[in-house]
This record gives structure tokens, sequence and C-alpha cells, in this order.
């Protein structure tokens, strides 16, 4: 079983991920649901053939510590890669990418997030679970930027998803693992090659942490993602992964820093083909700057509805307005929605 004909199929049929596993068929996701992609159960052999065509001369790497990340282009597919090992044997989760980064304005997020693009300096967060769309709408505001601003934009992936033309700007794109052993030794070097805007793939130590928020002080532009749901826990997020001693020194740099958090999830349209985004922002106002200074995340939320003027917009929100004008069914929204009772207030349920 060739892994070009696998993802040649599943992308025709619109899939988004393909999992190969000993004992069970070649499965495929298509918005959401997971589907079977070849009648025939996988064997030992053919997962380990499969991943040894897939990683090459870094197979090695999962004898060593069990898994390995990397990308792709598989027929005529970019396809992001993660191989594991499992019960003895070895799986496979394909995420096939868009070969084409696709135009901010057609991404159907909030109105703010267009000025995104135009910001010159501080940390802006895109956040949610895996697979909630968080690369593609940093890969489309990058993108926006390259086109329409002379810039030098250095990135750190891991891996590298989208690969970017150069336009007005200059791209560096950097991989962990093979051009950087880590995100905090990439971002150390990055500081160093005269960087204007800074993508971190992944903000998940103290030290990458640390350097992002140093970064955003001394005038950079800097993008990255968390693994949270809300804006709130973003903060959360940051500062517990500090030592009690230091946690008010780094409310106080996220306070002078931080200029937007985007939390997103993909819910599957009301006519059942394809997915949509659901949004909430933050945009960082005086009263929320005070709020992360003094540690009161919990007042965050009121605080964002507080600055709808601003483009700030609630989750449930959000929900609401998508489930009113028909983009999701009601019922998908009510299971997303934060606060269910408040959008049983504006929405009925059957």
């Amino acid at each position: 079983m060739k892994v070009e004909e696998l993802v040649r199929k599943a992308a025709s049929m619109g899939a988004s991920d393909i999992h190969l596993i000993k004992g069970i068929p070649a499965m495929c996701r298509i918005d959401g649901q997971l589907t079977e992609l070849e009648p025939v159960a996988l064997s030992d052999d053919n997962c380990k053939a499969i991943a040894k065509e897939l990683a090459g001369k870094y197979y090695y790497q999962i004898e060593e510590i069990g898994q390995l990340d990397l990308a792709a282009t598989i027929a005529d597919e970019r396809v992001r890669i993660n191989l594991f090992r499992q019960q003895n044997s070895i799986s496979a989760a394909l995420r096939i990418l868009s070969n084409k980064i696709p135009k901010l304005s057609d991404l159907g997020l909030p109105p703010v997030v267009d000025e995104f693009p135009t910001w010159q300096k501080g940390i802006v967060l895109v956040t949610g679970e895996t697979g909630s769309g968080k690369s593609t709408t940093l890969a489309a505001i990058l993108d926006e930027i390259n086109h329409t601003r002379g810039e030098h934009i250095i990135t750190l992936e891991d891996p590298i998803e989208y690969i970017y033309t150069p336009d007005k700007s200059i791209i560096n794109q950097r991989e962990i693992g093979k051009d950087t052993e880590s995100y905090a030794d990439g971002l150390r070097a990055i500081l160093r090659e005269d960087p204007d805007i800074i993508l971190i793939g992944e903000m998940r130590d103290l030290e990458t942490i640390e350097t992002a928020l140093t970064a955003a002080e001394t005038g950079h532009l800097v993008f990255a993602t968390l693994h949270t749901n809300s804006a709130a826990d973003s903060i959360d997020r940051i500062v517990g992964v500090f030592p009690e001693a230091k946690q008010g020194q780094i409310r106080l740099q996220l306070s002078t820093t931080l200029k937007a958090v985007l939390a997103q999830q993909l819910l599957v349209r009301a006519s059942g083909k394809g997915r949509a985004a659901a949004c909430e922002v933050m945009v960082v106002t005086s009263a929320i700057r005070n709020l992360i200074r003094e540690g009161k995340t919990p007042q965050m939320q009121s605080s964002i509805l507080a600055s709808a003027n601003v483009g700030s917009l609630t989750m449930d929100n959000c929900l609401i307005n998508m489930s009113k004008r028909g983009i999701v069914s009601p019922e998908a929204a009510f299971e997303a929605a934060m606060d269910k009772d408040y959008f049983k207030k504006y929405i009925s349920i059957r």
C-alpha cells in the first residue's frame, strides 16, 4: 500500500487527516468525522514500511525516542507527519495541508483580525486545541504582511507547514530539530538575525516565553500559539509556567507587550460540508492590562464584553451570531459554547 495513493485519495475526498494503525484499515478525517479510507486492515509490516518510507534517514529517531515530526510533499500535497510507537508497532498521523495560503479575508474571522498585519510590535497569541486552524490563521496573517510590508520575517516551526513565497518581505523559515535544536535555542539566535516579525510555532517552556516577551519589549512583532481555549486561560497558562516569585514580573511584561489573543475552534457547517471558525478575540485595552497585572483573569470575560467597540468578541457571542446566521446549527454551537445557560437565553435548543 503506497503512501502516495493514500494521500491522493484522501485529498480528493477533502480529508484533513490520515491515520495509519496496525490491525485496522487506513482511516481519514473529513469535516471532523473519521471514515474508512481503504477496506483492508494494515499489518505491522505495512506500518513499518510506511514509516521507513516517510522518515527516511530520520527513522532511527522513532527507535530512539518513540516519535518523529516532519513535513513532506506527497502526491503534490504538503503533509505534516507524526510517526510514533505504540503497543510495539508504529502508527502514523498525517495532516494534509493546503498548498495555497488562504487570504486572511477569506477565513471568516472577526473583522479586527484584519488589523493584525498592520501592527508594528507586541505579542499576538492564536490559541485553540489541535486541529482548530491556528496554523492556517497565522499563515494568512504573515502572508498578508508579506504582500503589504517590507519586513524581515523569521519563523520557528515544528515542523514547517506552509511555505511562503517572498514578495515585499524577506522570509526565513526554520524547523525545530533540523535547523535549530529547540524553540528556546532558535529564538535566542533569532534576536541576532535582525528580524522585524517573529513567528513561534508554540510557546512551550519558560525560556521560550521569556525570550518572546523580551523580543516584544524590544520592538518586534511576535506571533505565537498556545493550546488553550480562551483568552483568560492563555494568560494563566503563560504565567503558570513561571515560579511564583517571578509571576508578578511576567504579568507586568505581559500587560505591556500583549496586543491581542485570538482563540478559535472549528465547527462543522450547518450544510454538513466544510467547517467554520468560531472565535473569541481579546484586544488588550487599558482595563485588560490592569487585570493582567493584578492577576484578575476571571474578570476578563466581562472586559471582553465591554470592549466590543475595539473589536473584542466572546466565544459565546460569536457562536450565537453564527447560529443566527445559519452558518452552524444551533446544536453544534450550543455544544461548543462556554456558558450554556447564557447561550440558551438567545438561541432555543431542541
